[in-house]
């Protein structure tokens, strides 16, 4: 039978202790700070749905997410350069050049569906009857309609045939459908 006699001096086990518990609280700090710097490059808001400096292509997955982004910060996206497909939509108090370049919503389970699209201006915009697929390329400017508003000015424009995927969804799960309340 071993007996181990264990004398416990109290203040150098605090000293221990008080260590510890800095460098543990200074590495927790430290994985602290990165996730937040490293967060902040990261963040959606700051960061861009589209890349800058090139001709951008909006699909059907992502176009709700892109159209949402765009007009949550319209600034950020000002000059770029997008390519979608979409049919042309006019509202009676669109100006002569102007149409919505729109796609149809699904908001809900028996495929009632809402319009959303860009805001768009073309000189030639009367060649073009409504509900015409087109595909377009075009420029983001800050423009105004019944407040401030993306507006895609077209620079090249063709005439395309109906998708087979021509309903888009929700941008995300935290969507409320507007329909019932408008």
């Amino acid at each position: 039978m071993f007996v181990f006699n264990v004398k416990v001096n109290g203040i150098k086990l605090f000293k221990t202790f008080i260590i510890s518990s800095v460098i543990l609280l200074l590495i927790i700090i430290c994985i602290v700070i990165f996730r937040i710097i490293n967060g902040a490059k990261n963040n959606p808001n700051n960061s861009s749905c589209l890349p800058q400096n090139k001709v951008n292509i909006i699909s059907t997955s992502n176009y709700t997410n892109v159209l949402k982004a765009v007009h949550e910060n319209i600034d950020d996206y000002v000059g770029v350069q997008i390519n979608f497909t979409g049919y042309i939509y006019r509202v009676l108090d669109l100006k002569e050049n102007q149409f919505v370049l729109a796609r149809d919503m699904i908001v809900s389970s028996d495929f009632q569906s809402v319009i959303v699209g860009f805001l768009c201006e073309y000189e030639n915009a009367r060649e073009f009857k409504d509900n015409t697929w087109i595909e377009i390329t075009g420029e983001i400017y800050k423009g105004s309609y019944h407040g401030d508003m993306p507006i895609v000015r077209i620079t090249k424009i063709n005439e395309v045939t109906k998708p087979n995927d021509e309903y888009v969804y929700p941008p995300n799960e935290t969507y409320i459908p507007t329909s019932g309340i408008v």
